[in-house]
């Protein structure tokens, strides 16, 4: 798991890359076997867009939050370690 972290860490934007690709492409998948029968392809690309973008705001603000997380724990680690003793 750690692994993970930081690789996902050093690759911010190519994670965020990849889960939009696979939101669209899921979103897609989604939408012609649901309701193949009423809507123009056009129609479907433009649902599966915007289904990738609500995924992608949601991974930004994770990451948001982990950026912030990970910087706040940078800053007590390194308070902690110039205090005196």
């Amino acid at each position: 798991m750690e692994a993970i972290q930081t690789w996902v860490s050093k690759n911010k934007l190519t994670t965020i890359g990849a889960l939009w690709a696979s939101g669209i492409g899921a979103s897609l998948a989604y939408n012609s076997r649901k309701r193949s029968d009423h809507l123009k392809p056009s129609l479907k690309l433009i649902h599966a867009r915007m289904h990738a973008q609500a995924l992608t705001l949601a991974v930004l603000s994770g990451a948001a939050v982990y950026h912030h997380y990970e910087k706040s724990t940078m800053e007590h680690g390194e308070s902690t370690h110039d205090s005196p003793k």
